[in-house]
């Protein structure tokens, strides 16, 4: 598995020898492959758990290894199906509590019902602050989330919270295809990723940004009004945090081809892919469509314009730094 750039050093610090002693690393059944690419790289072997269904839909969990006065991190995100993934996460941090763990981390790649982060209209649940909740109150320690639909979702945890962007690892892999930065334009696909979409536009070589105006009438449905910003003759790369039915991404897209761009990329860490999603992104208006392994992305969800990449490297460094109580803003500086 080959380093980005960004973790290079750190993977030279880390030839420091540290005591893993008291180190605990778990895998739910969400995603084990990004869990063993994680243990992967930090020079472990992942806890040995007992997870299972029974009949009647209830979960099942037991530690088959002690882990009383460990740190113990439980990688496990909450995405589709959501709530029984959620329910397992609550589980093992049940069961590590009452083996007496000493610090117990929720590694949450992707956080389910991110999305319902505000009241829009009246009567609504707001979905995100109940799940930290409840993830407080089953018995976590911390969380270790990587790109949260919105900032103030940290505010809503009442324990630590590192939240992890996994732009850098999209970044080294544009930087690979060497496009000239004078083609390149990033384009947020709505107003309100335009912060995401400038913090990567400045990493990107600096890159002009442009901005998609969408009027949504209503969940999951979107309507293109206009373009802001120039993209004739441009590199396109789109920038969203998720990918859910591509219906934005999609829109946007069809927007920049009339408006004259040459190609234009999609990139988003979090590829939910609800039908039609495959249908959409795979209809050719994308050159490519870049999403991360923070879900697992199914053989039947694969299609030849998708890549894939690994964000096992950046949370294992995370992880050890949380282990080591050392600084983890550093490593995307």
């Amino acid at each position: 598995m080959s380093l980005p750039k960004f973790l290079q050093t750190a993977r030279m610090e880390k030839s420091v020898k540290r005591d893993i002693s008291r180190l605990k690393l778990f895998s739910g059944s969400a995603n084990p492959v990004l869990a063993e690419e994680i243990a992967w790289y930090m020079g472990l072997q992942l806890g040995k758990i007992n997870t299972k269904t029974f009949a009647d839909g209830e979960i099942y969990v037991q530690l088959e290894e002690s882990v009383r006065g460990c740190d113990v991190f439980l990688v496990q995100p909450t995405s589709p199906p959501a709530n029984e993934n959620l329910m397992e996460l609550l589980i093992m941090v049940d069961a590590c509590r009452r083996a007496s763990a000493k610090n117990i981390t929720a590694v949450i790649p992707y956080f389910g019902y991110a999305r319902a982060d505000r009241k829009t209209q009246g009567r609504e649940s707001i979905a995100a602050k109940l799940m930290a909740n409840i993830i407080t109150k089953a018995g976590a320690d911390r969380v270790l989330a990587c790109d949260l639909h919105s900032g103030q979702s940290m505010g809503y945890f009442d324990i630590a919270v590192d939240h992890v962007y996994c732009n850098p690892v999209i970044l080294d892999y544009l930087a690979s295809k060497k496009i000239c930065s004078d083609d390149l334009v990033v384009v947020s696909p709505d107003v309100g990723g335009v912060a995401r979409a400038r913090s990567f536009a400045k990493k990107l070589s600096d890159a002009p940004l442009a901005i998609v105006d969408k009027r949504r009438q209503a969940h999951n449905v979107a309507e293109v009004m206009n373009l802001i910003g120039d993209i004739k003759g441009k590199v396109a790369v789109m920038v969203d945090d998720m990918i859910d039915t591509a219906g934005t991404i999609a829109k946007g897209a069809e927007l920049l081809h009339q408006e004259g761009a040459r190609e234009v990329y999609a990139c988003c860490t979090h590829a939910v892919f609800s039908p039609p999603a495959i249908e959409r992104l795979s209809s050719g208006l994308f050159q490519e469509v870049i999403v991360t392994n923070s879900i697992p992305v199914s053989e039947k969800n694969s299609f030849p314009q998708l890549t894939v990449l690994s964000v096992a490297n950046l949370l294992g460094e995370t992880i050890w730094r949380v282990y080591d109580d050392s600084s983890v803003s550093s490593i995307f500086q």
